[in-house]
């Protein structure tokens, strides 16, 4: 049965990121809070971890289409090749930011990943996130929770979210309400941007 923890993000404690972190480590999958919807996630590099996500989520690992979540645009040239000048300022514009920007892949992406052409790199405006990812020391792979409901698309109590998942997953942590609007999607990995997806970032970044 999963730990349910509750951090606060004005101030989220130490010891208690540490306590999540050291589960991703050890292979943990992890409920999270985003600066939009709660995200399911695990450590980038753990191919145990990535294929319980994939079997929760009825899907081939080497066909999700899943986000890397950052701390900060340092890790960047980690995961993806090269960008233009214009393409950076966009994300330093918007980053952190409810965004997801799709970007051409470079050949040191974790081996689970090998294959993909582009990835999804998200730096979310919520330190909670931001502390899992830093104390890690590399990118959390990540997918939203959705909701069975047909009207609700997404559970934002963490409590409900807590009921449901826990049997499922390692750590579920309580960081308030969230949102019920995913990230907006950009493709930046073309020629010209694409948007992907629609959500709580606004369009107007350009």
């Amino acid at each position: 049965m999963a730990e349910f923890i509750k951090l606060y993000e004005e101030n989220p404690n130490p010891k208690q990121v540490q306590q999540v972190v050291d589960v991703l480590k050890r292979g943990g999958l992890v409920i999270y809070p985003t600066d939009t919807v709660y995200g399911l996630g695990c450590d980038i590099t753990n191919s145990k971890a990535l294929q319980r996500i994939a079997r929760i989520k009825g899907v081939k690992l080497e066909k999700a289409n899943w986000s890397f979540i950052c701390a900060d645009l340092s890790n960047l040239s980690d995961y993806v090749r090269q960008i233009d000048s214009p393409t950076f300022k966009i994300l330093k514009r918007t980053l952190p930011g409810p965004y997801t920007f799709i970007l051409p892949g470079n050949n040191n992406l974790p081996k689970d990943f090998k294959k993909k052409k582009t990835v999804g790199i998200r730096v979310p405006d919520n330190s909670i996130a931001r502390a899992l990812v830093a104390g890690l020391g590399h990118p959390i792979v990540s997918t939203s929770i959705r909701d069975d409901d047909d009207i609700l698309e997404y559970t934002t109590d963490p409590e409900l979210i807590y009921e449901k998942w826990q049997n499922l997953v390692d750590v579920v942590i309580d960081g308030g309400y969230g949102d019920n609007v995913a990230s907006t999607v950009i493709d930046l990995s073309g020629d010209e941007p694409e948007v992907i997806r629609e959500g709580k970032g606004s369009l107007d970044i350009y």
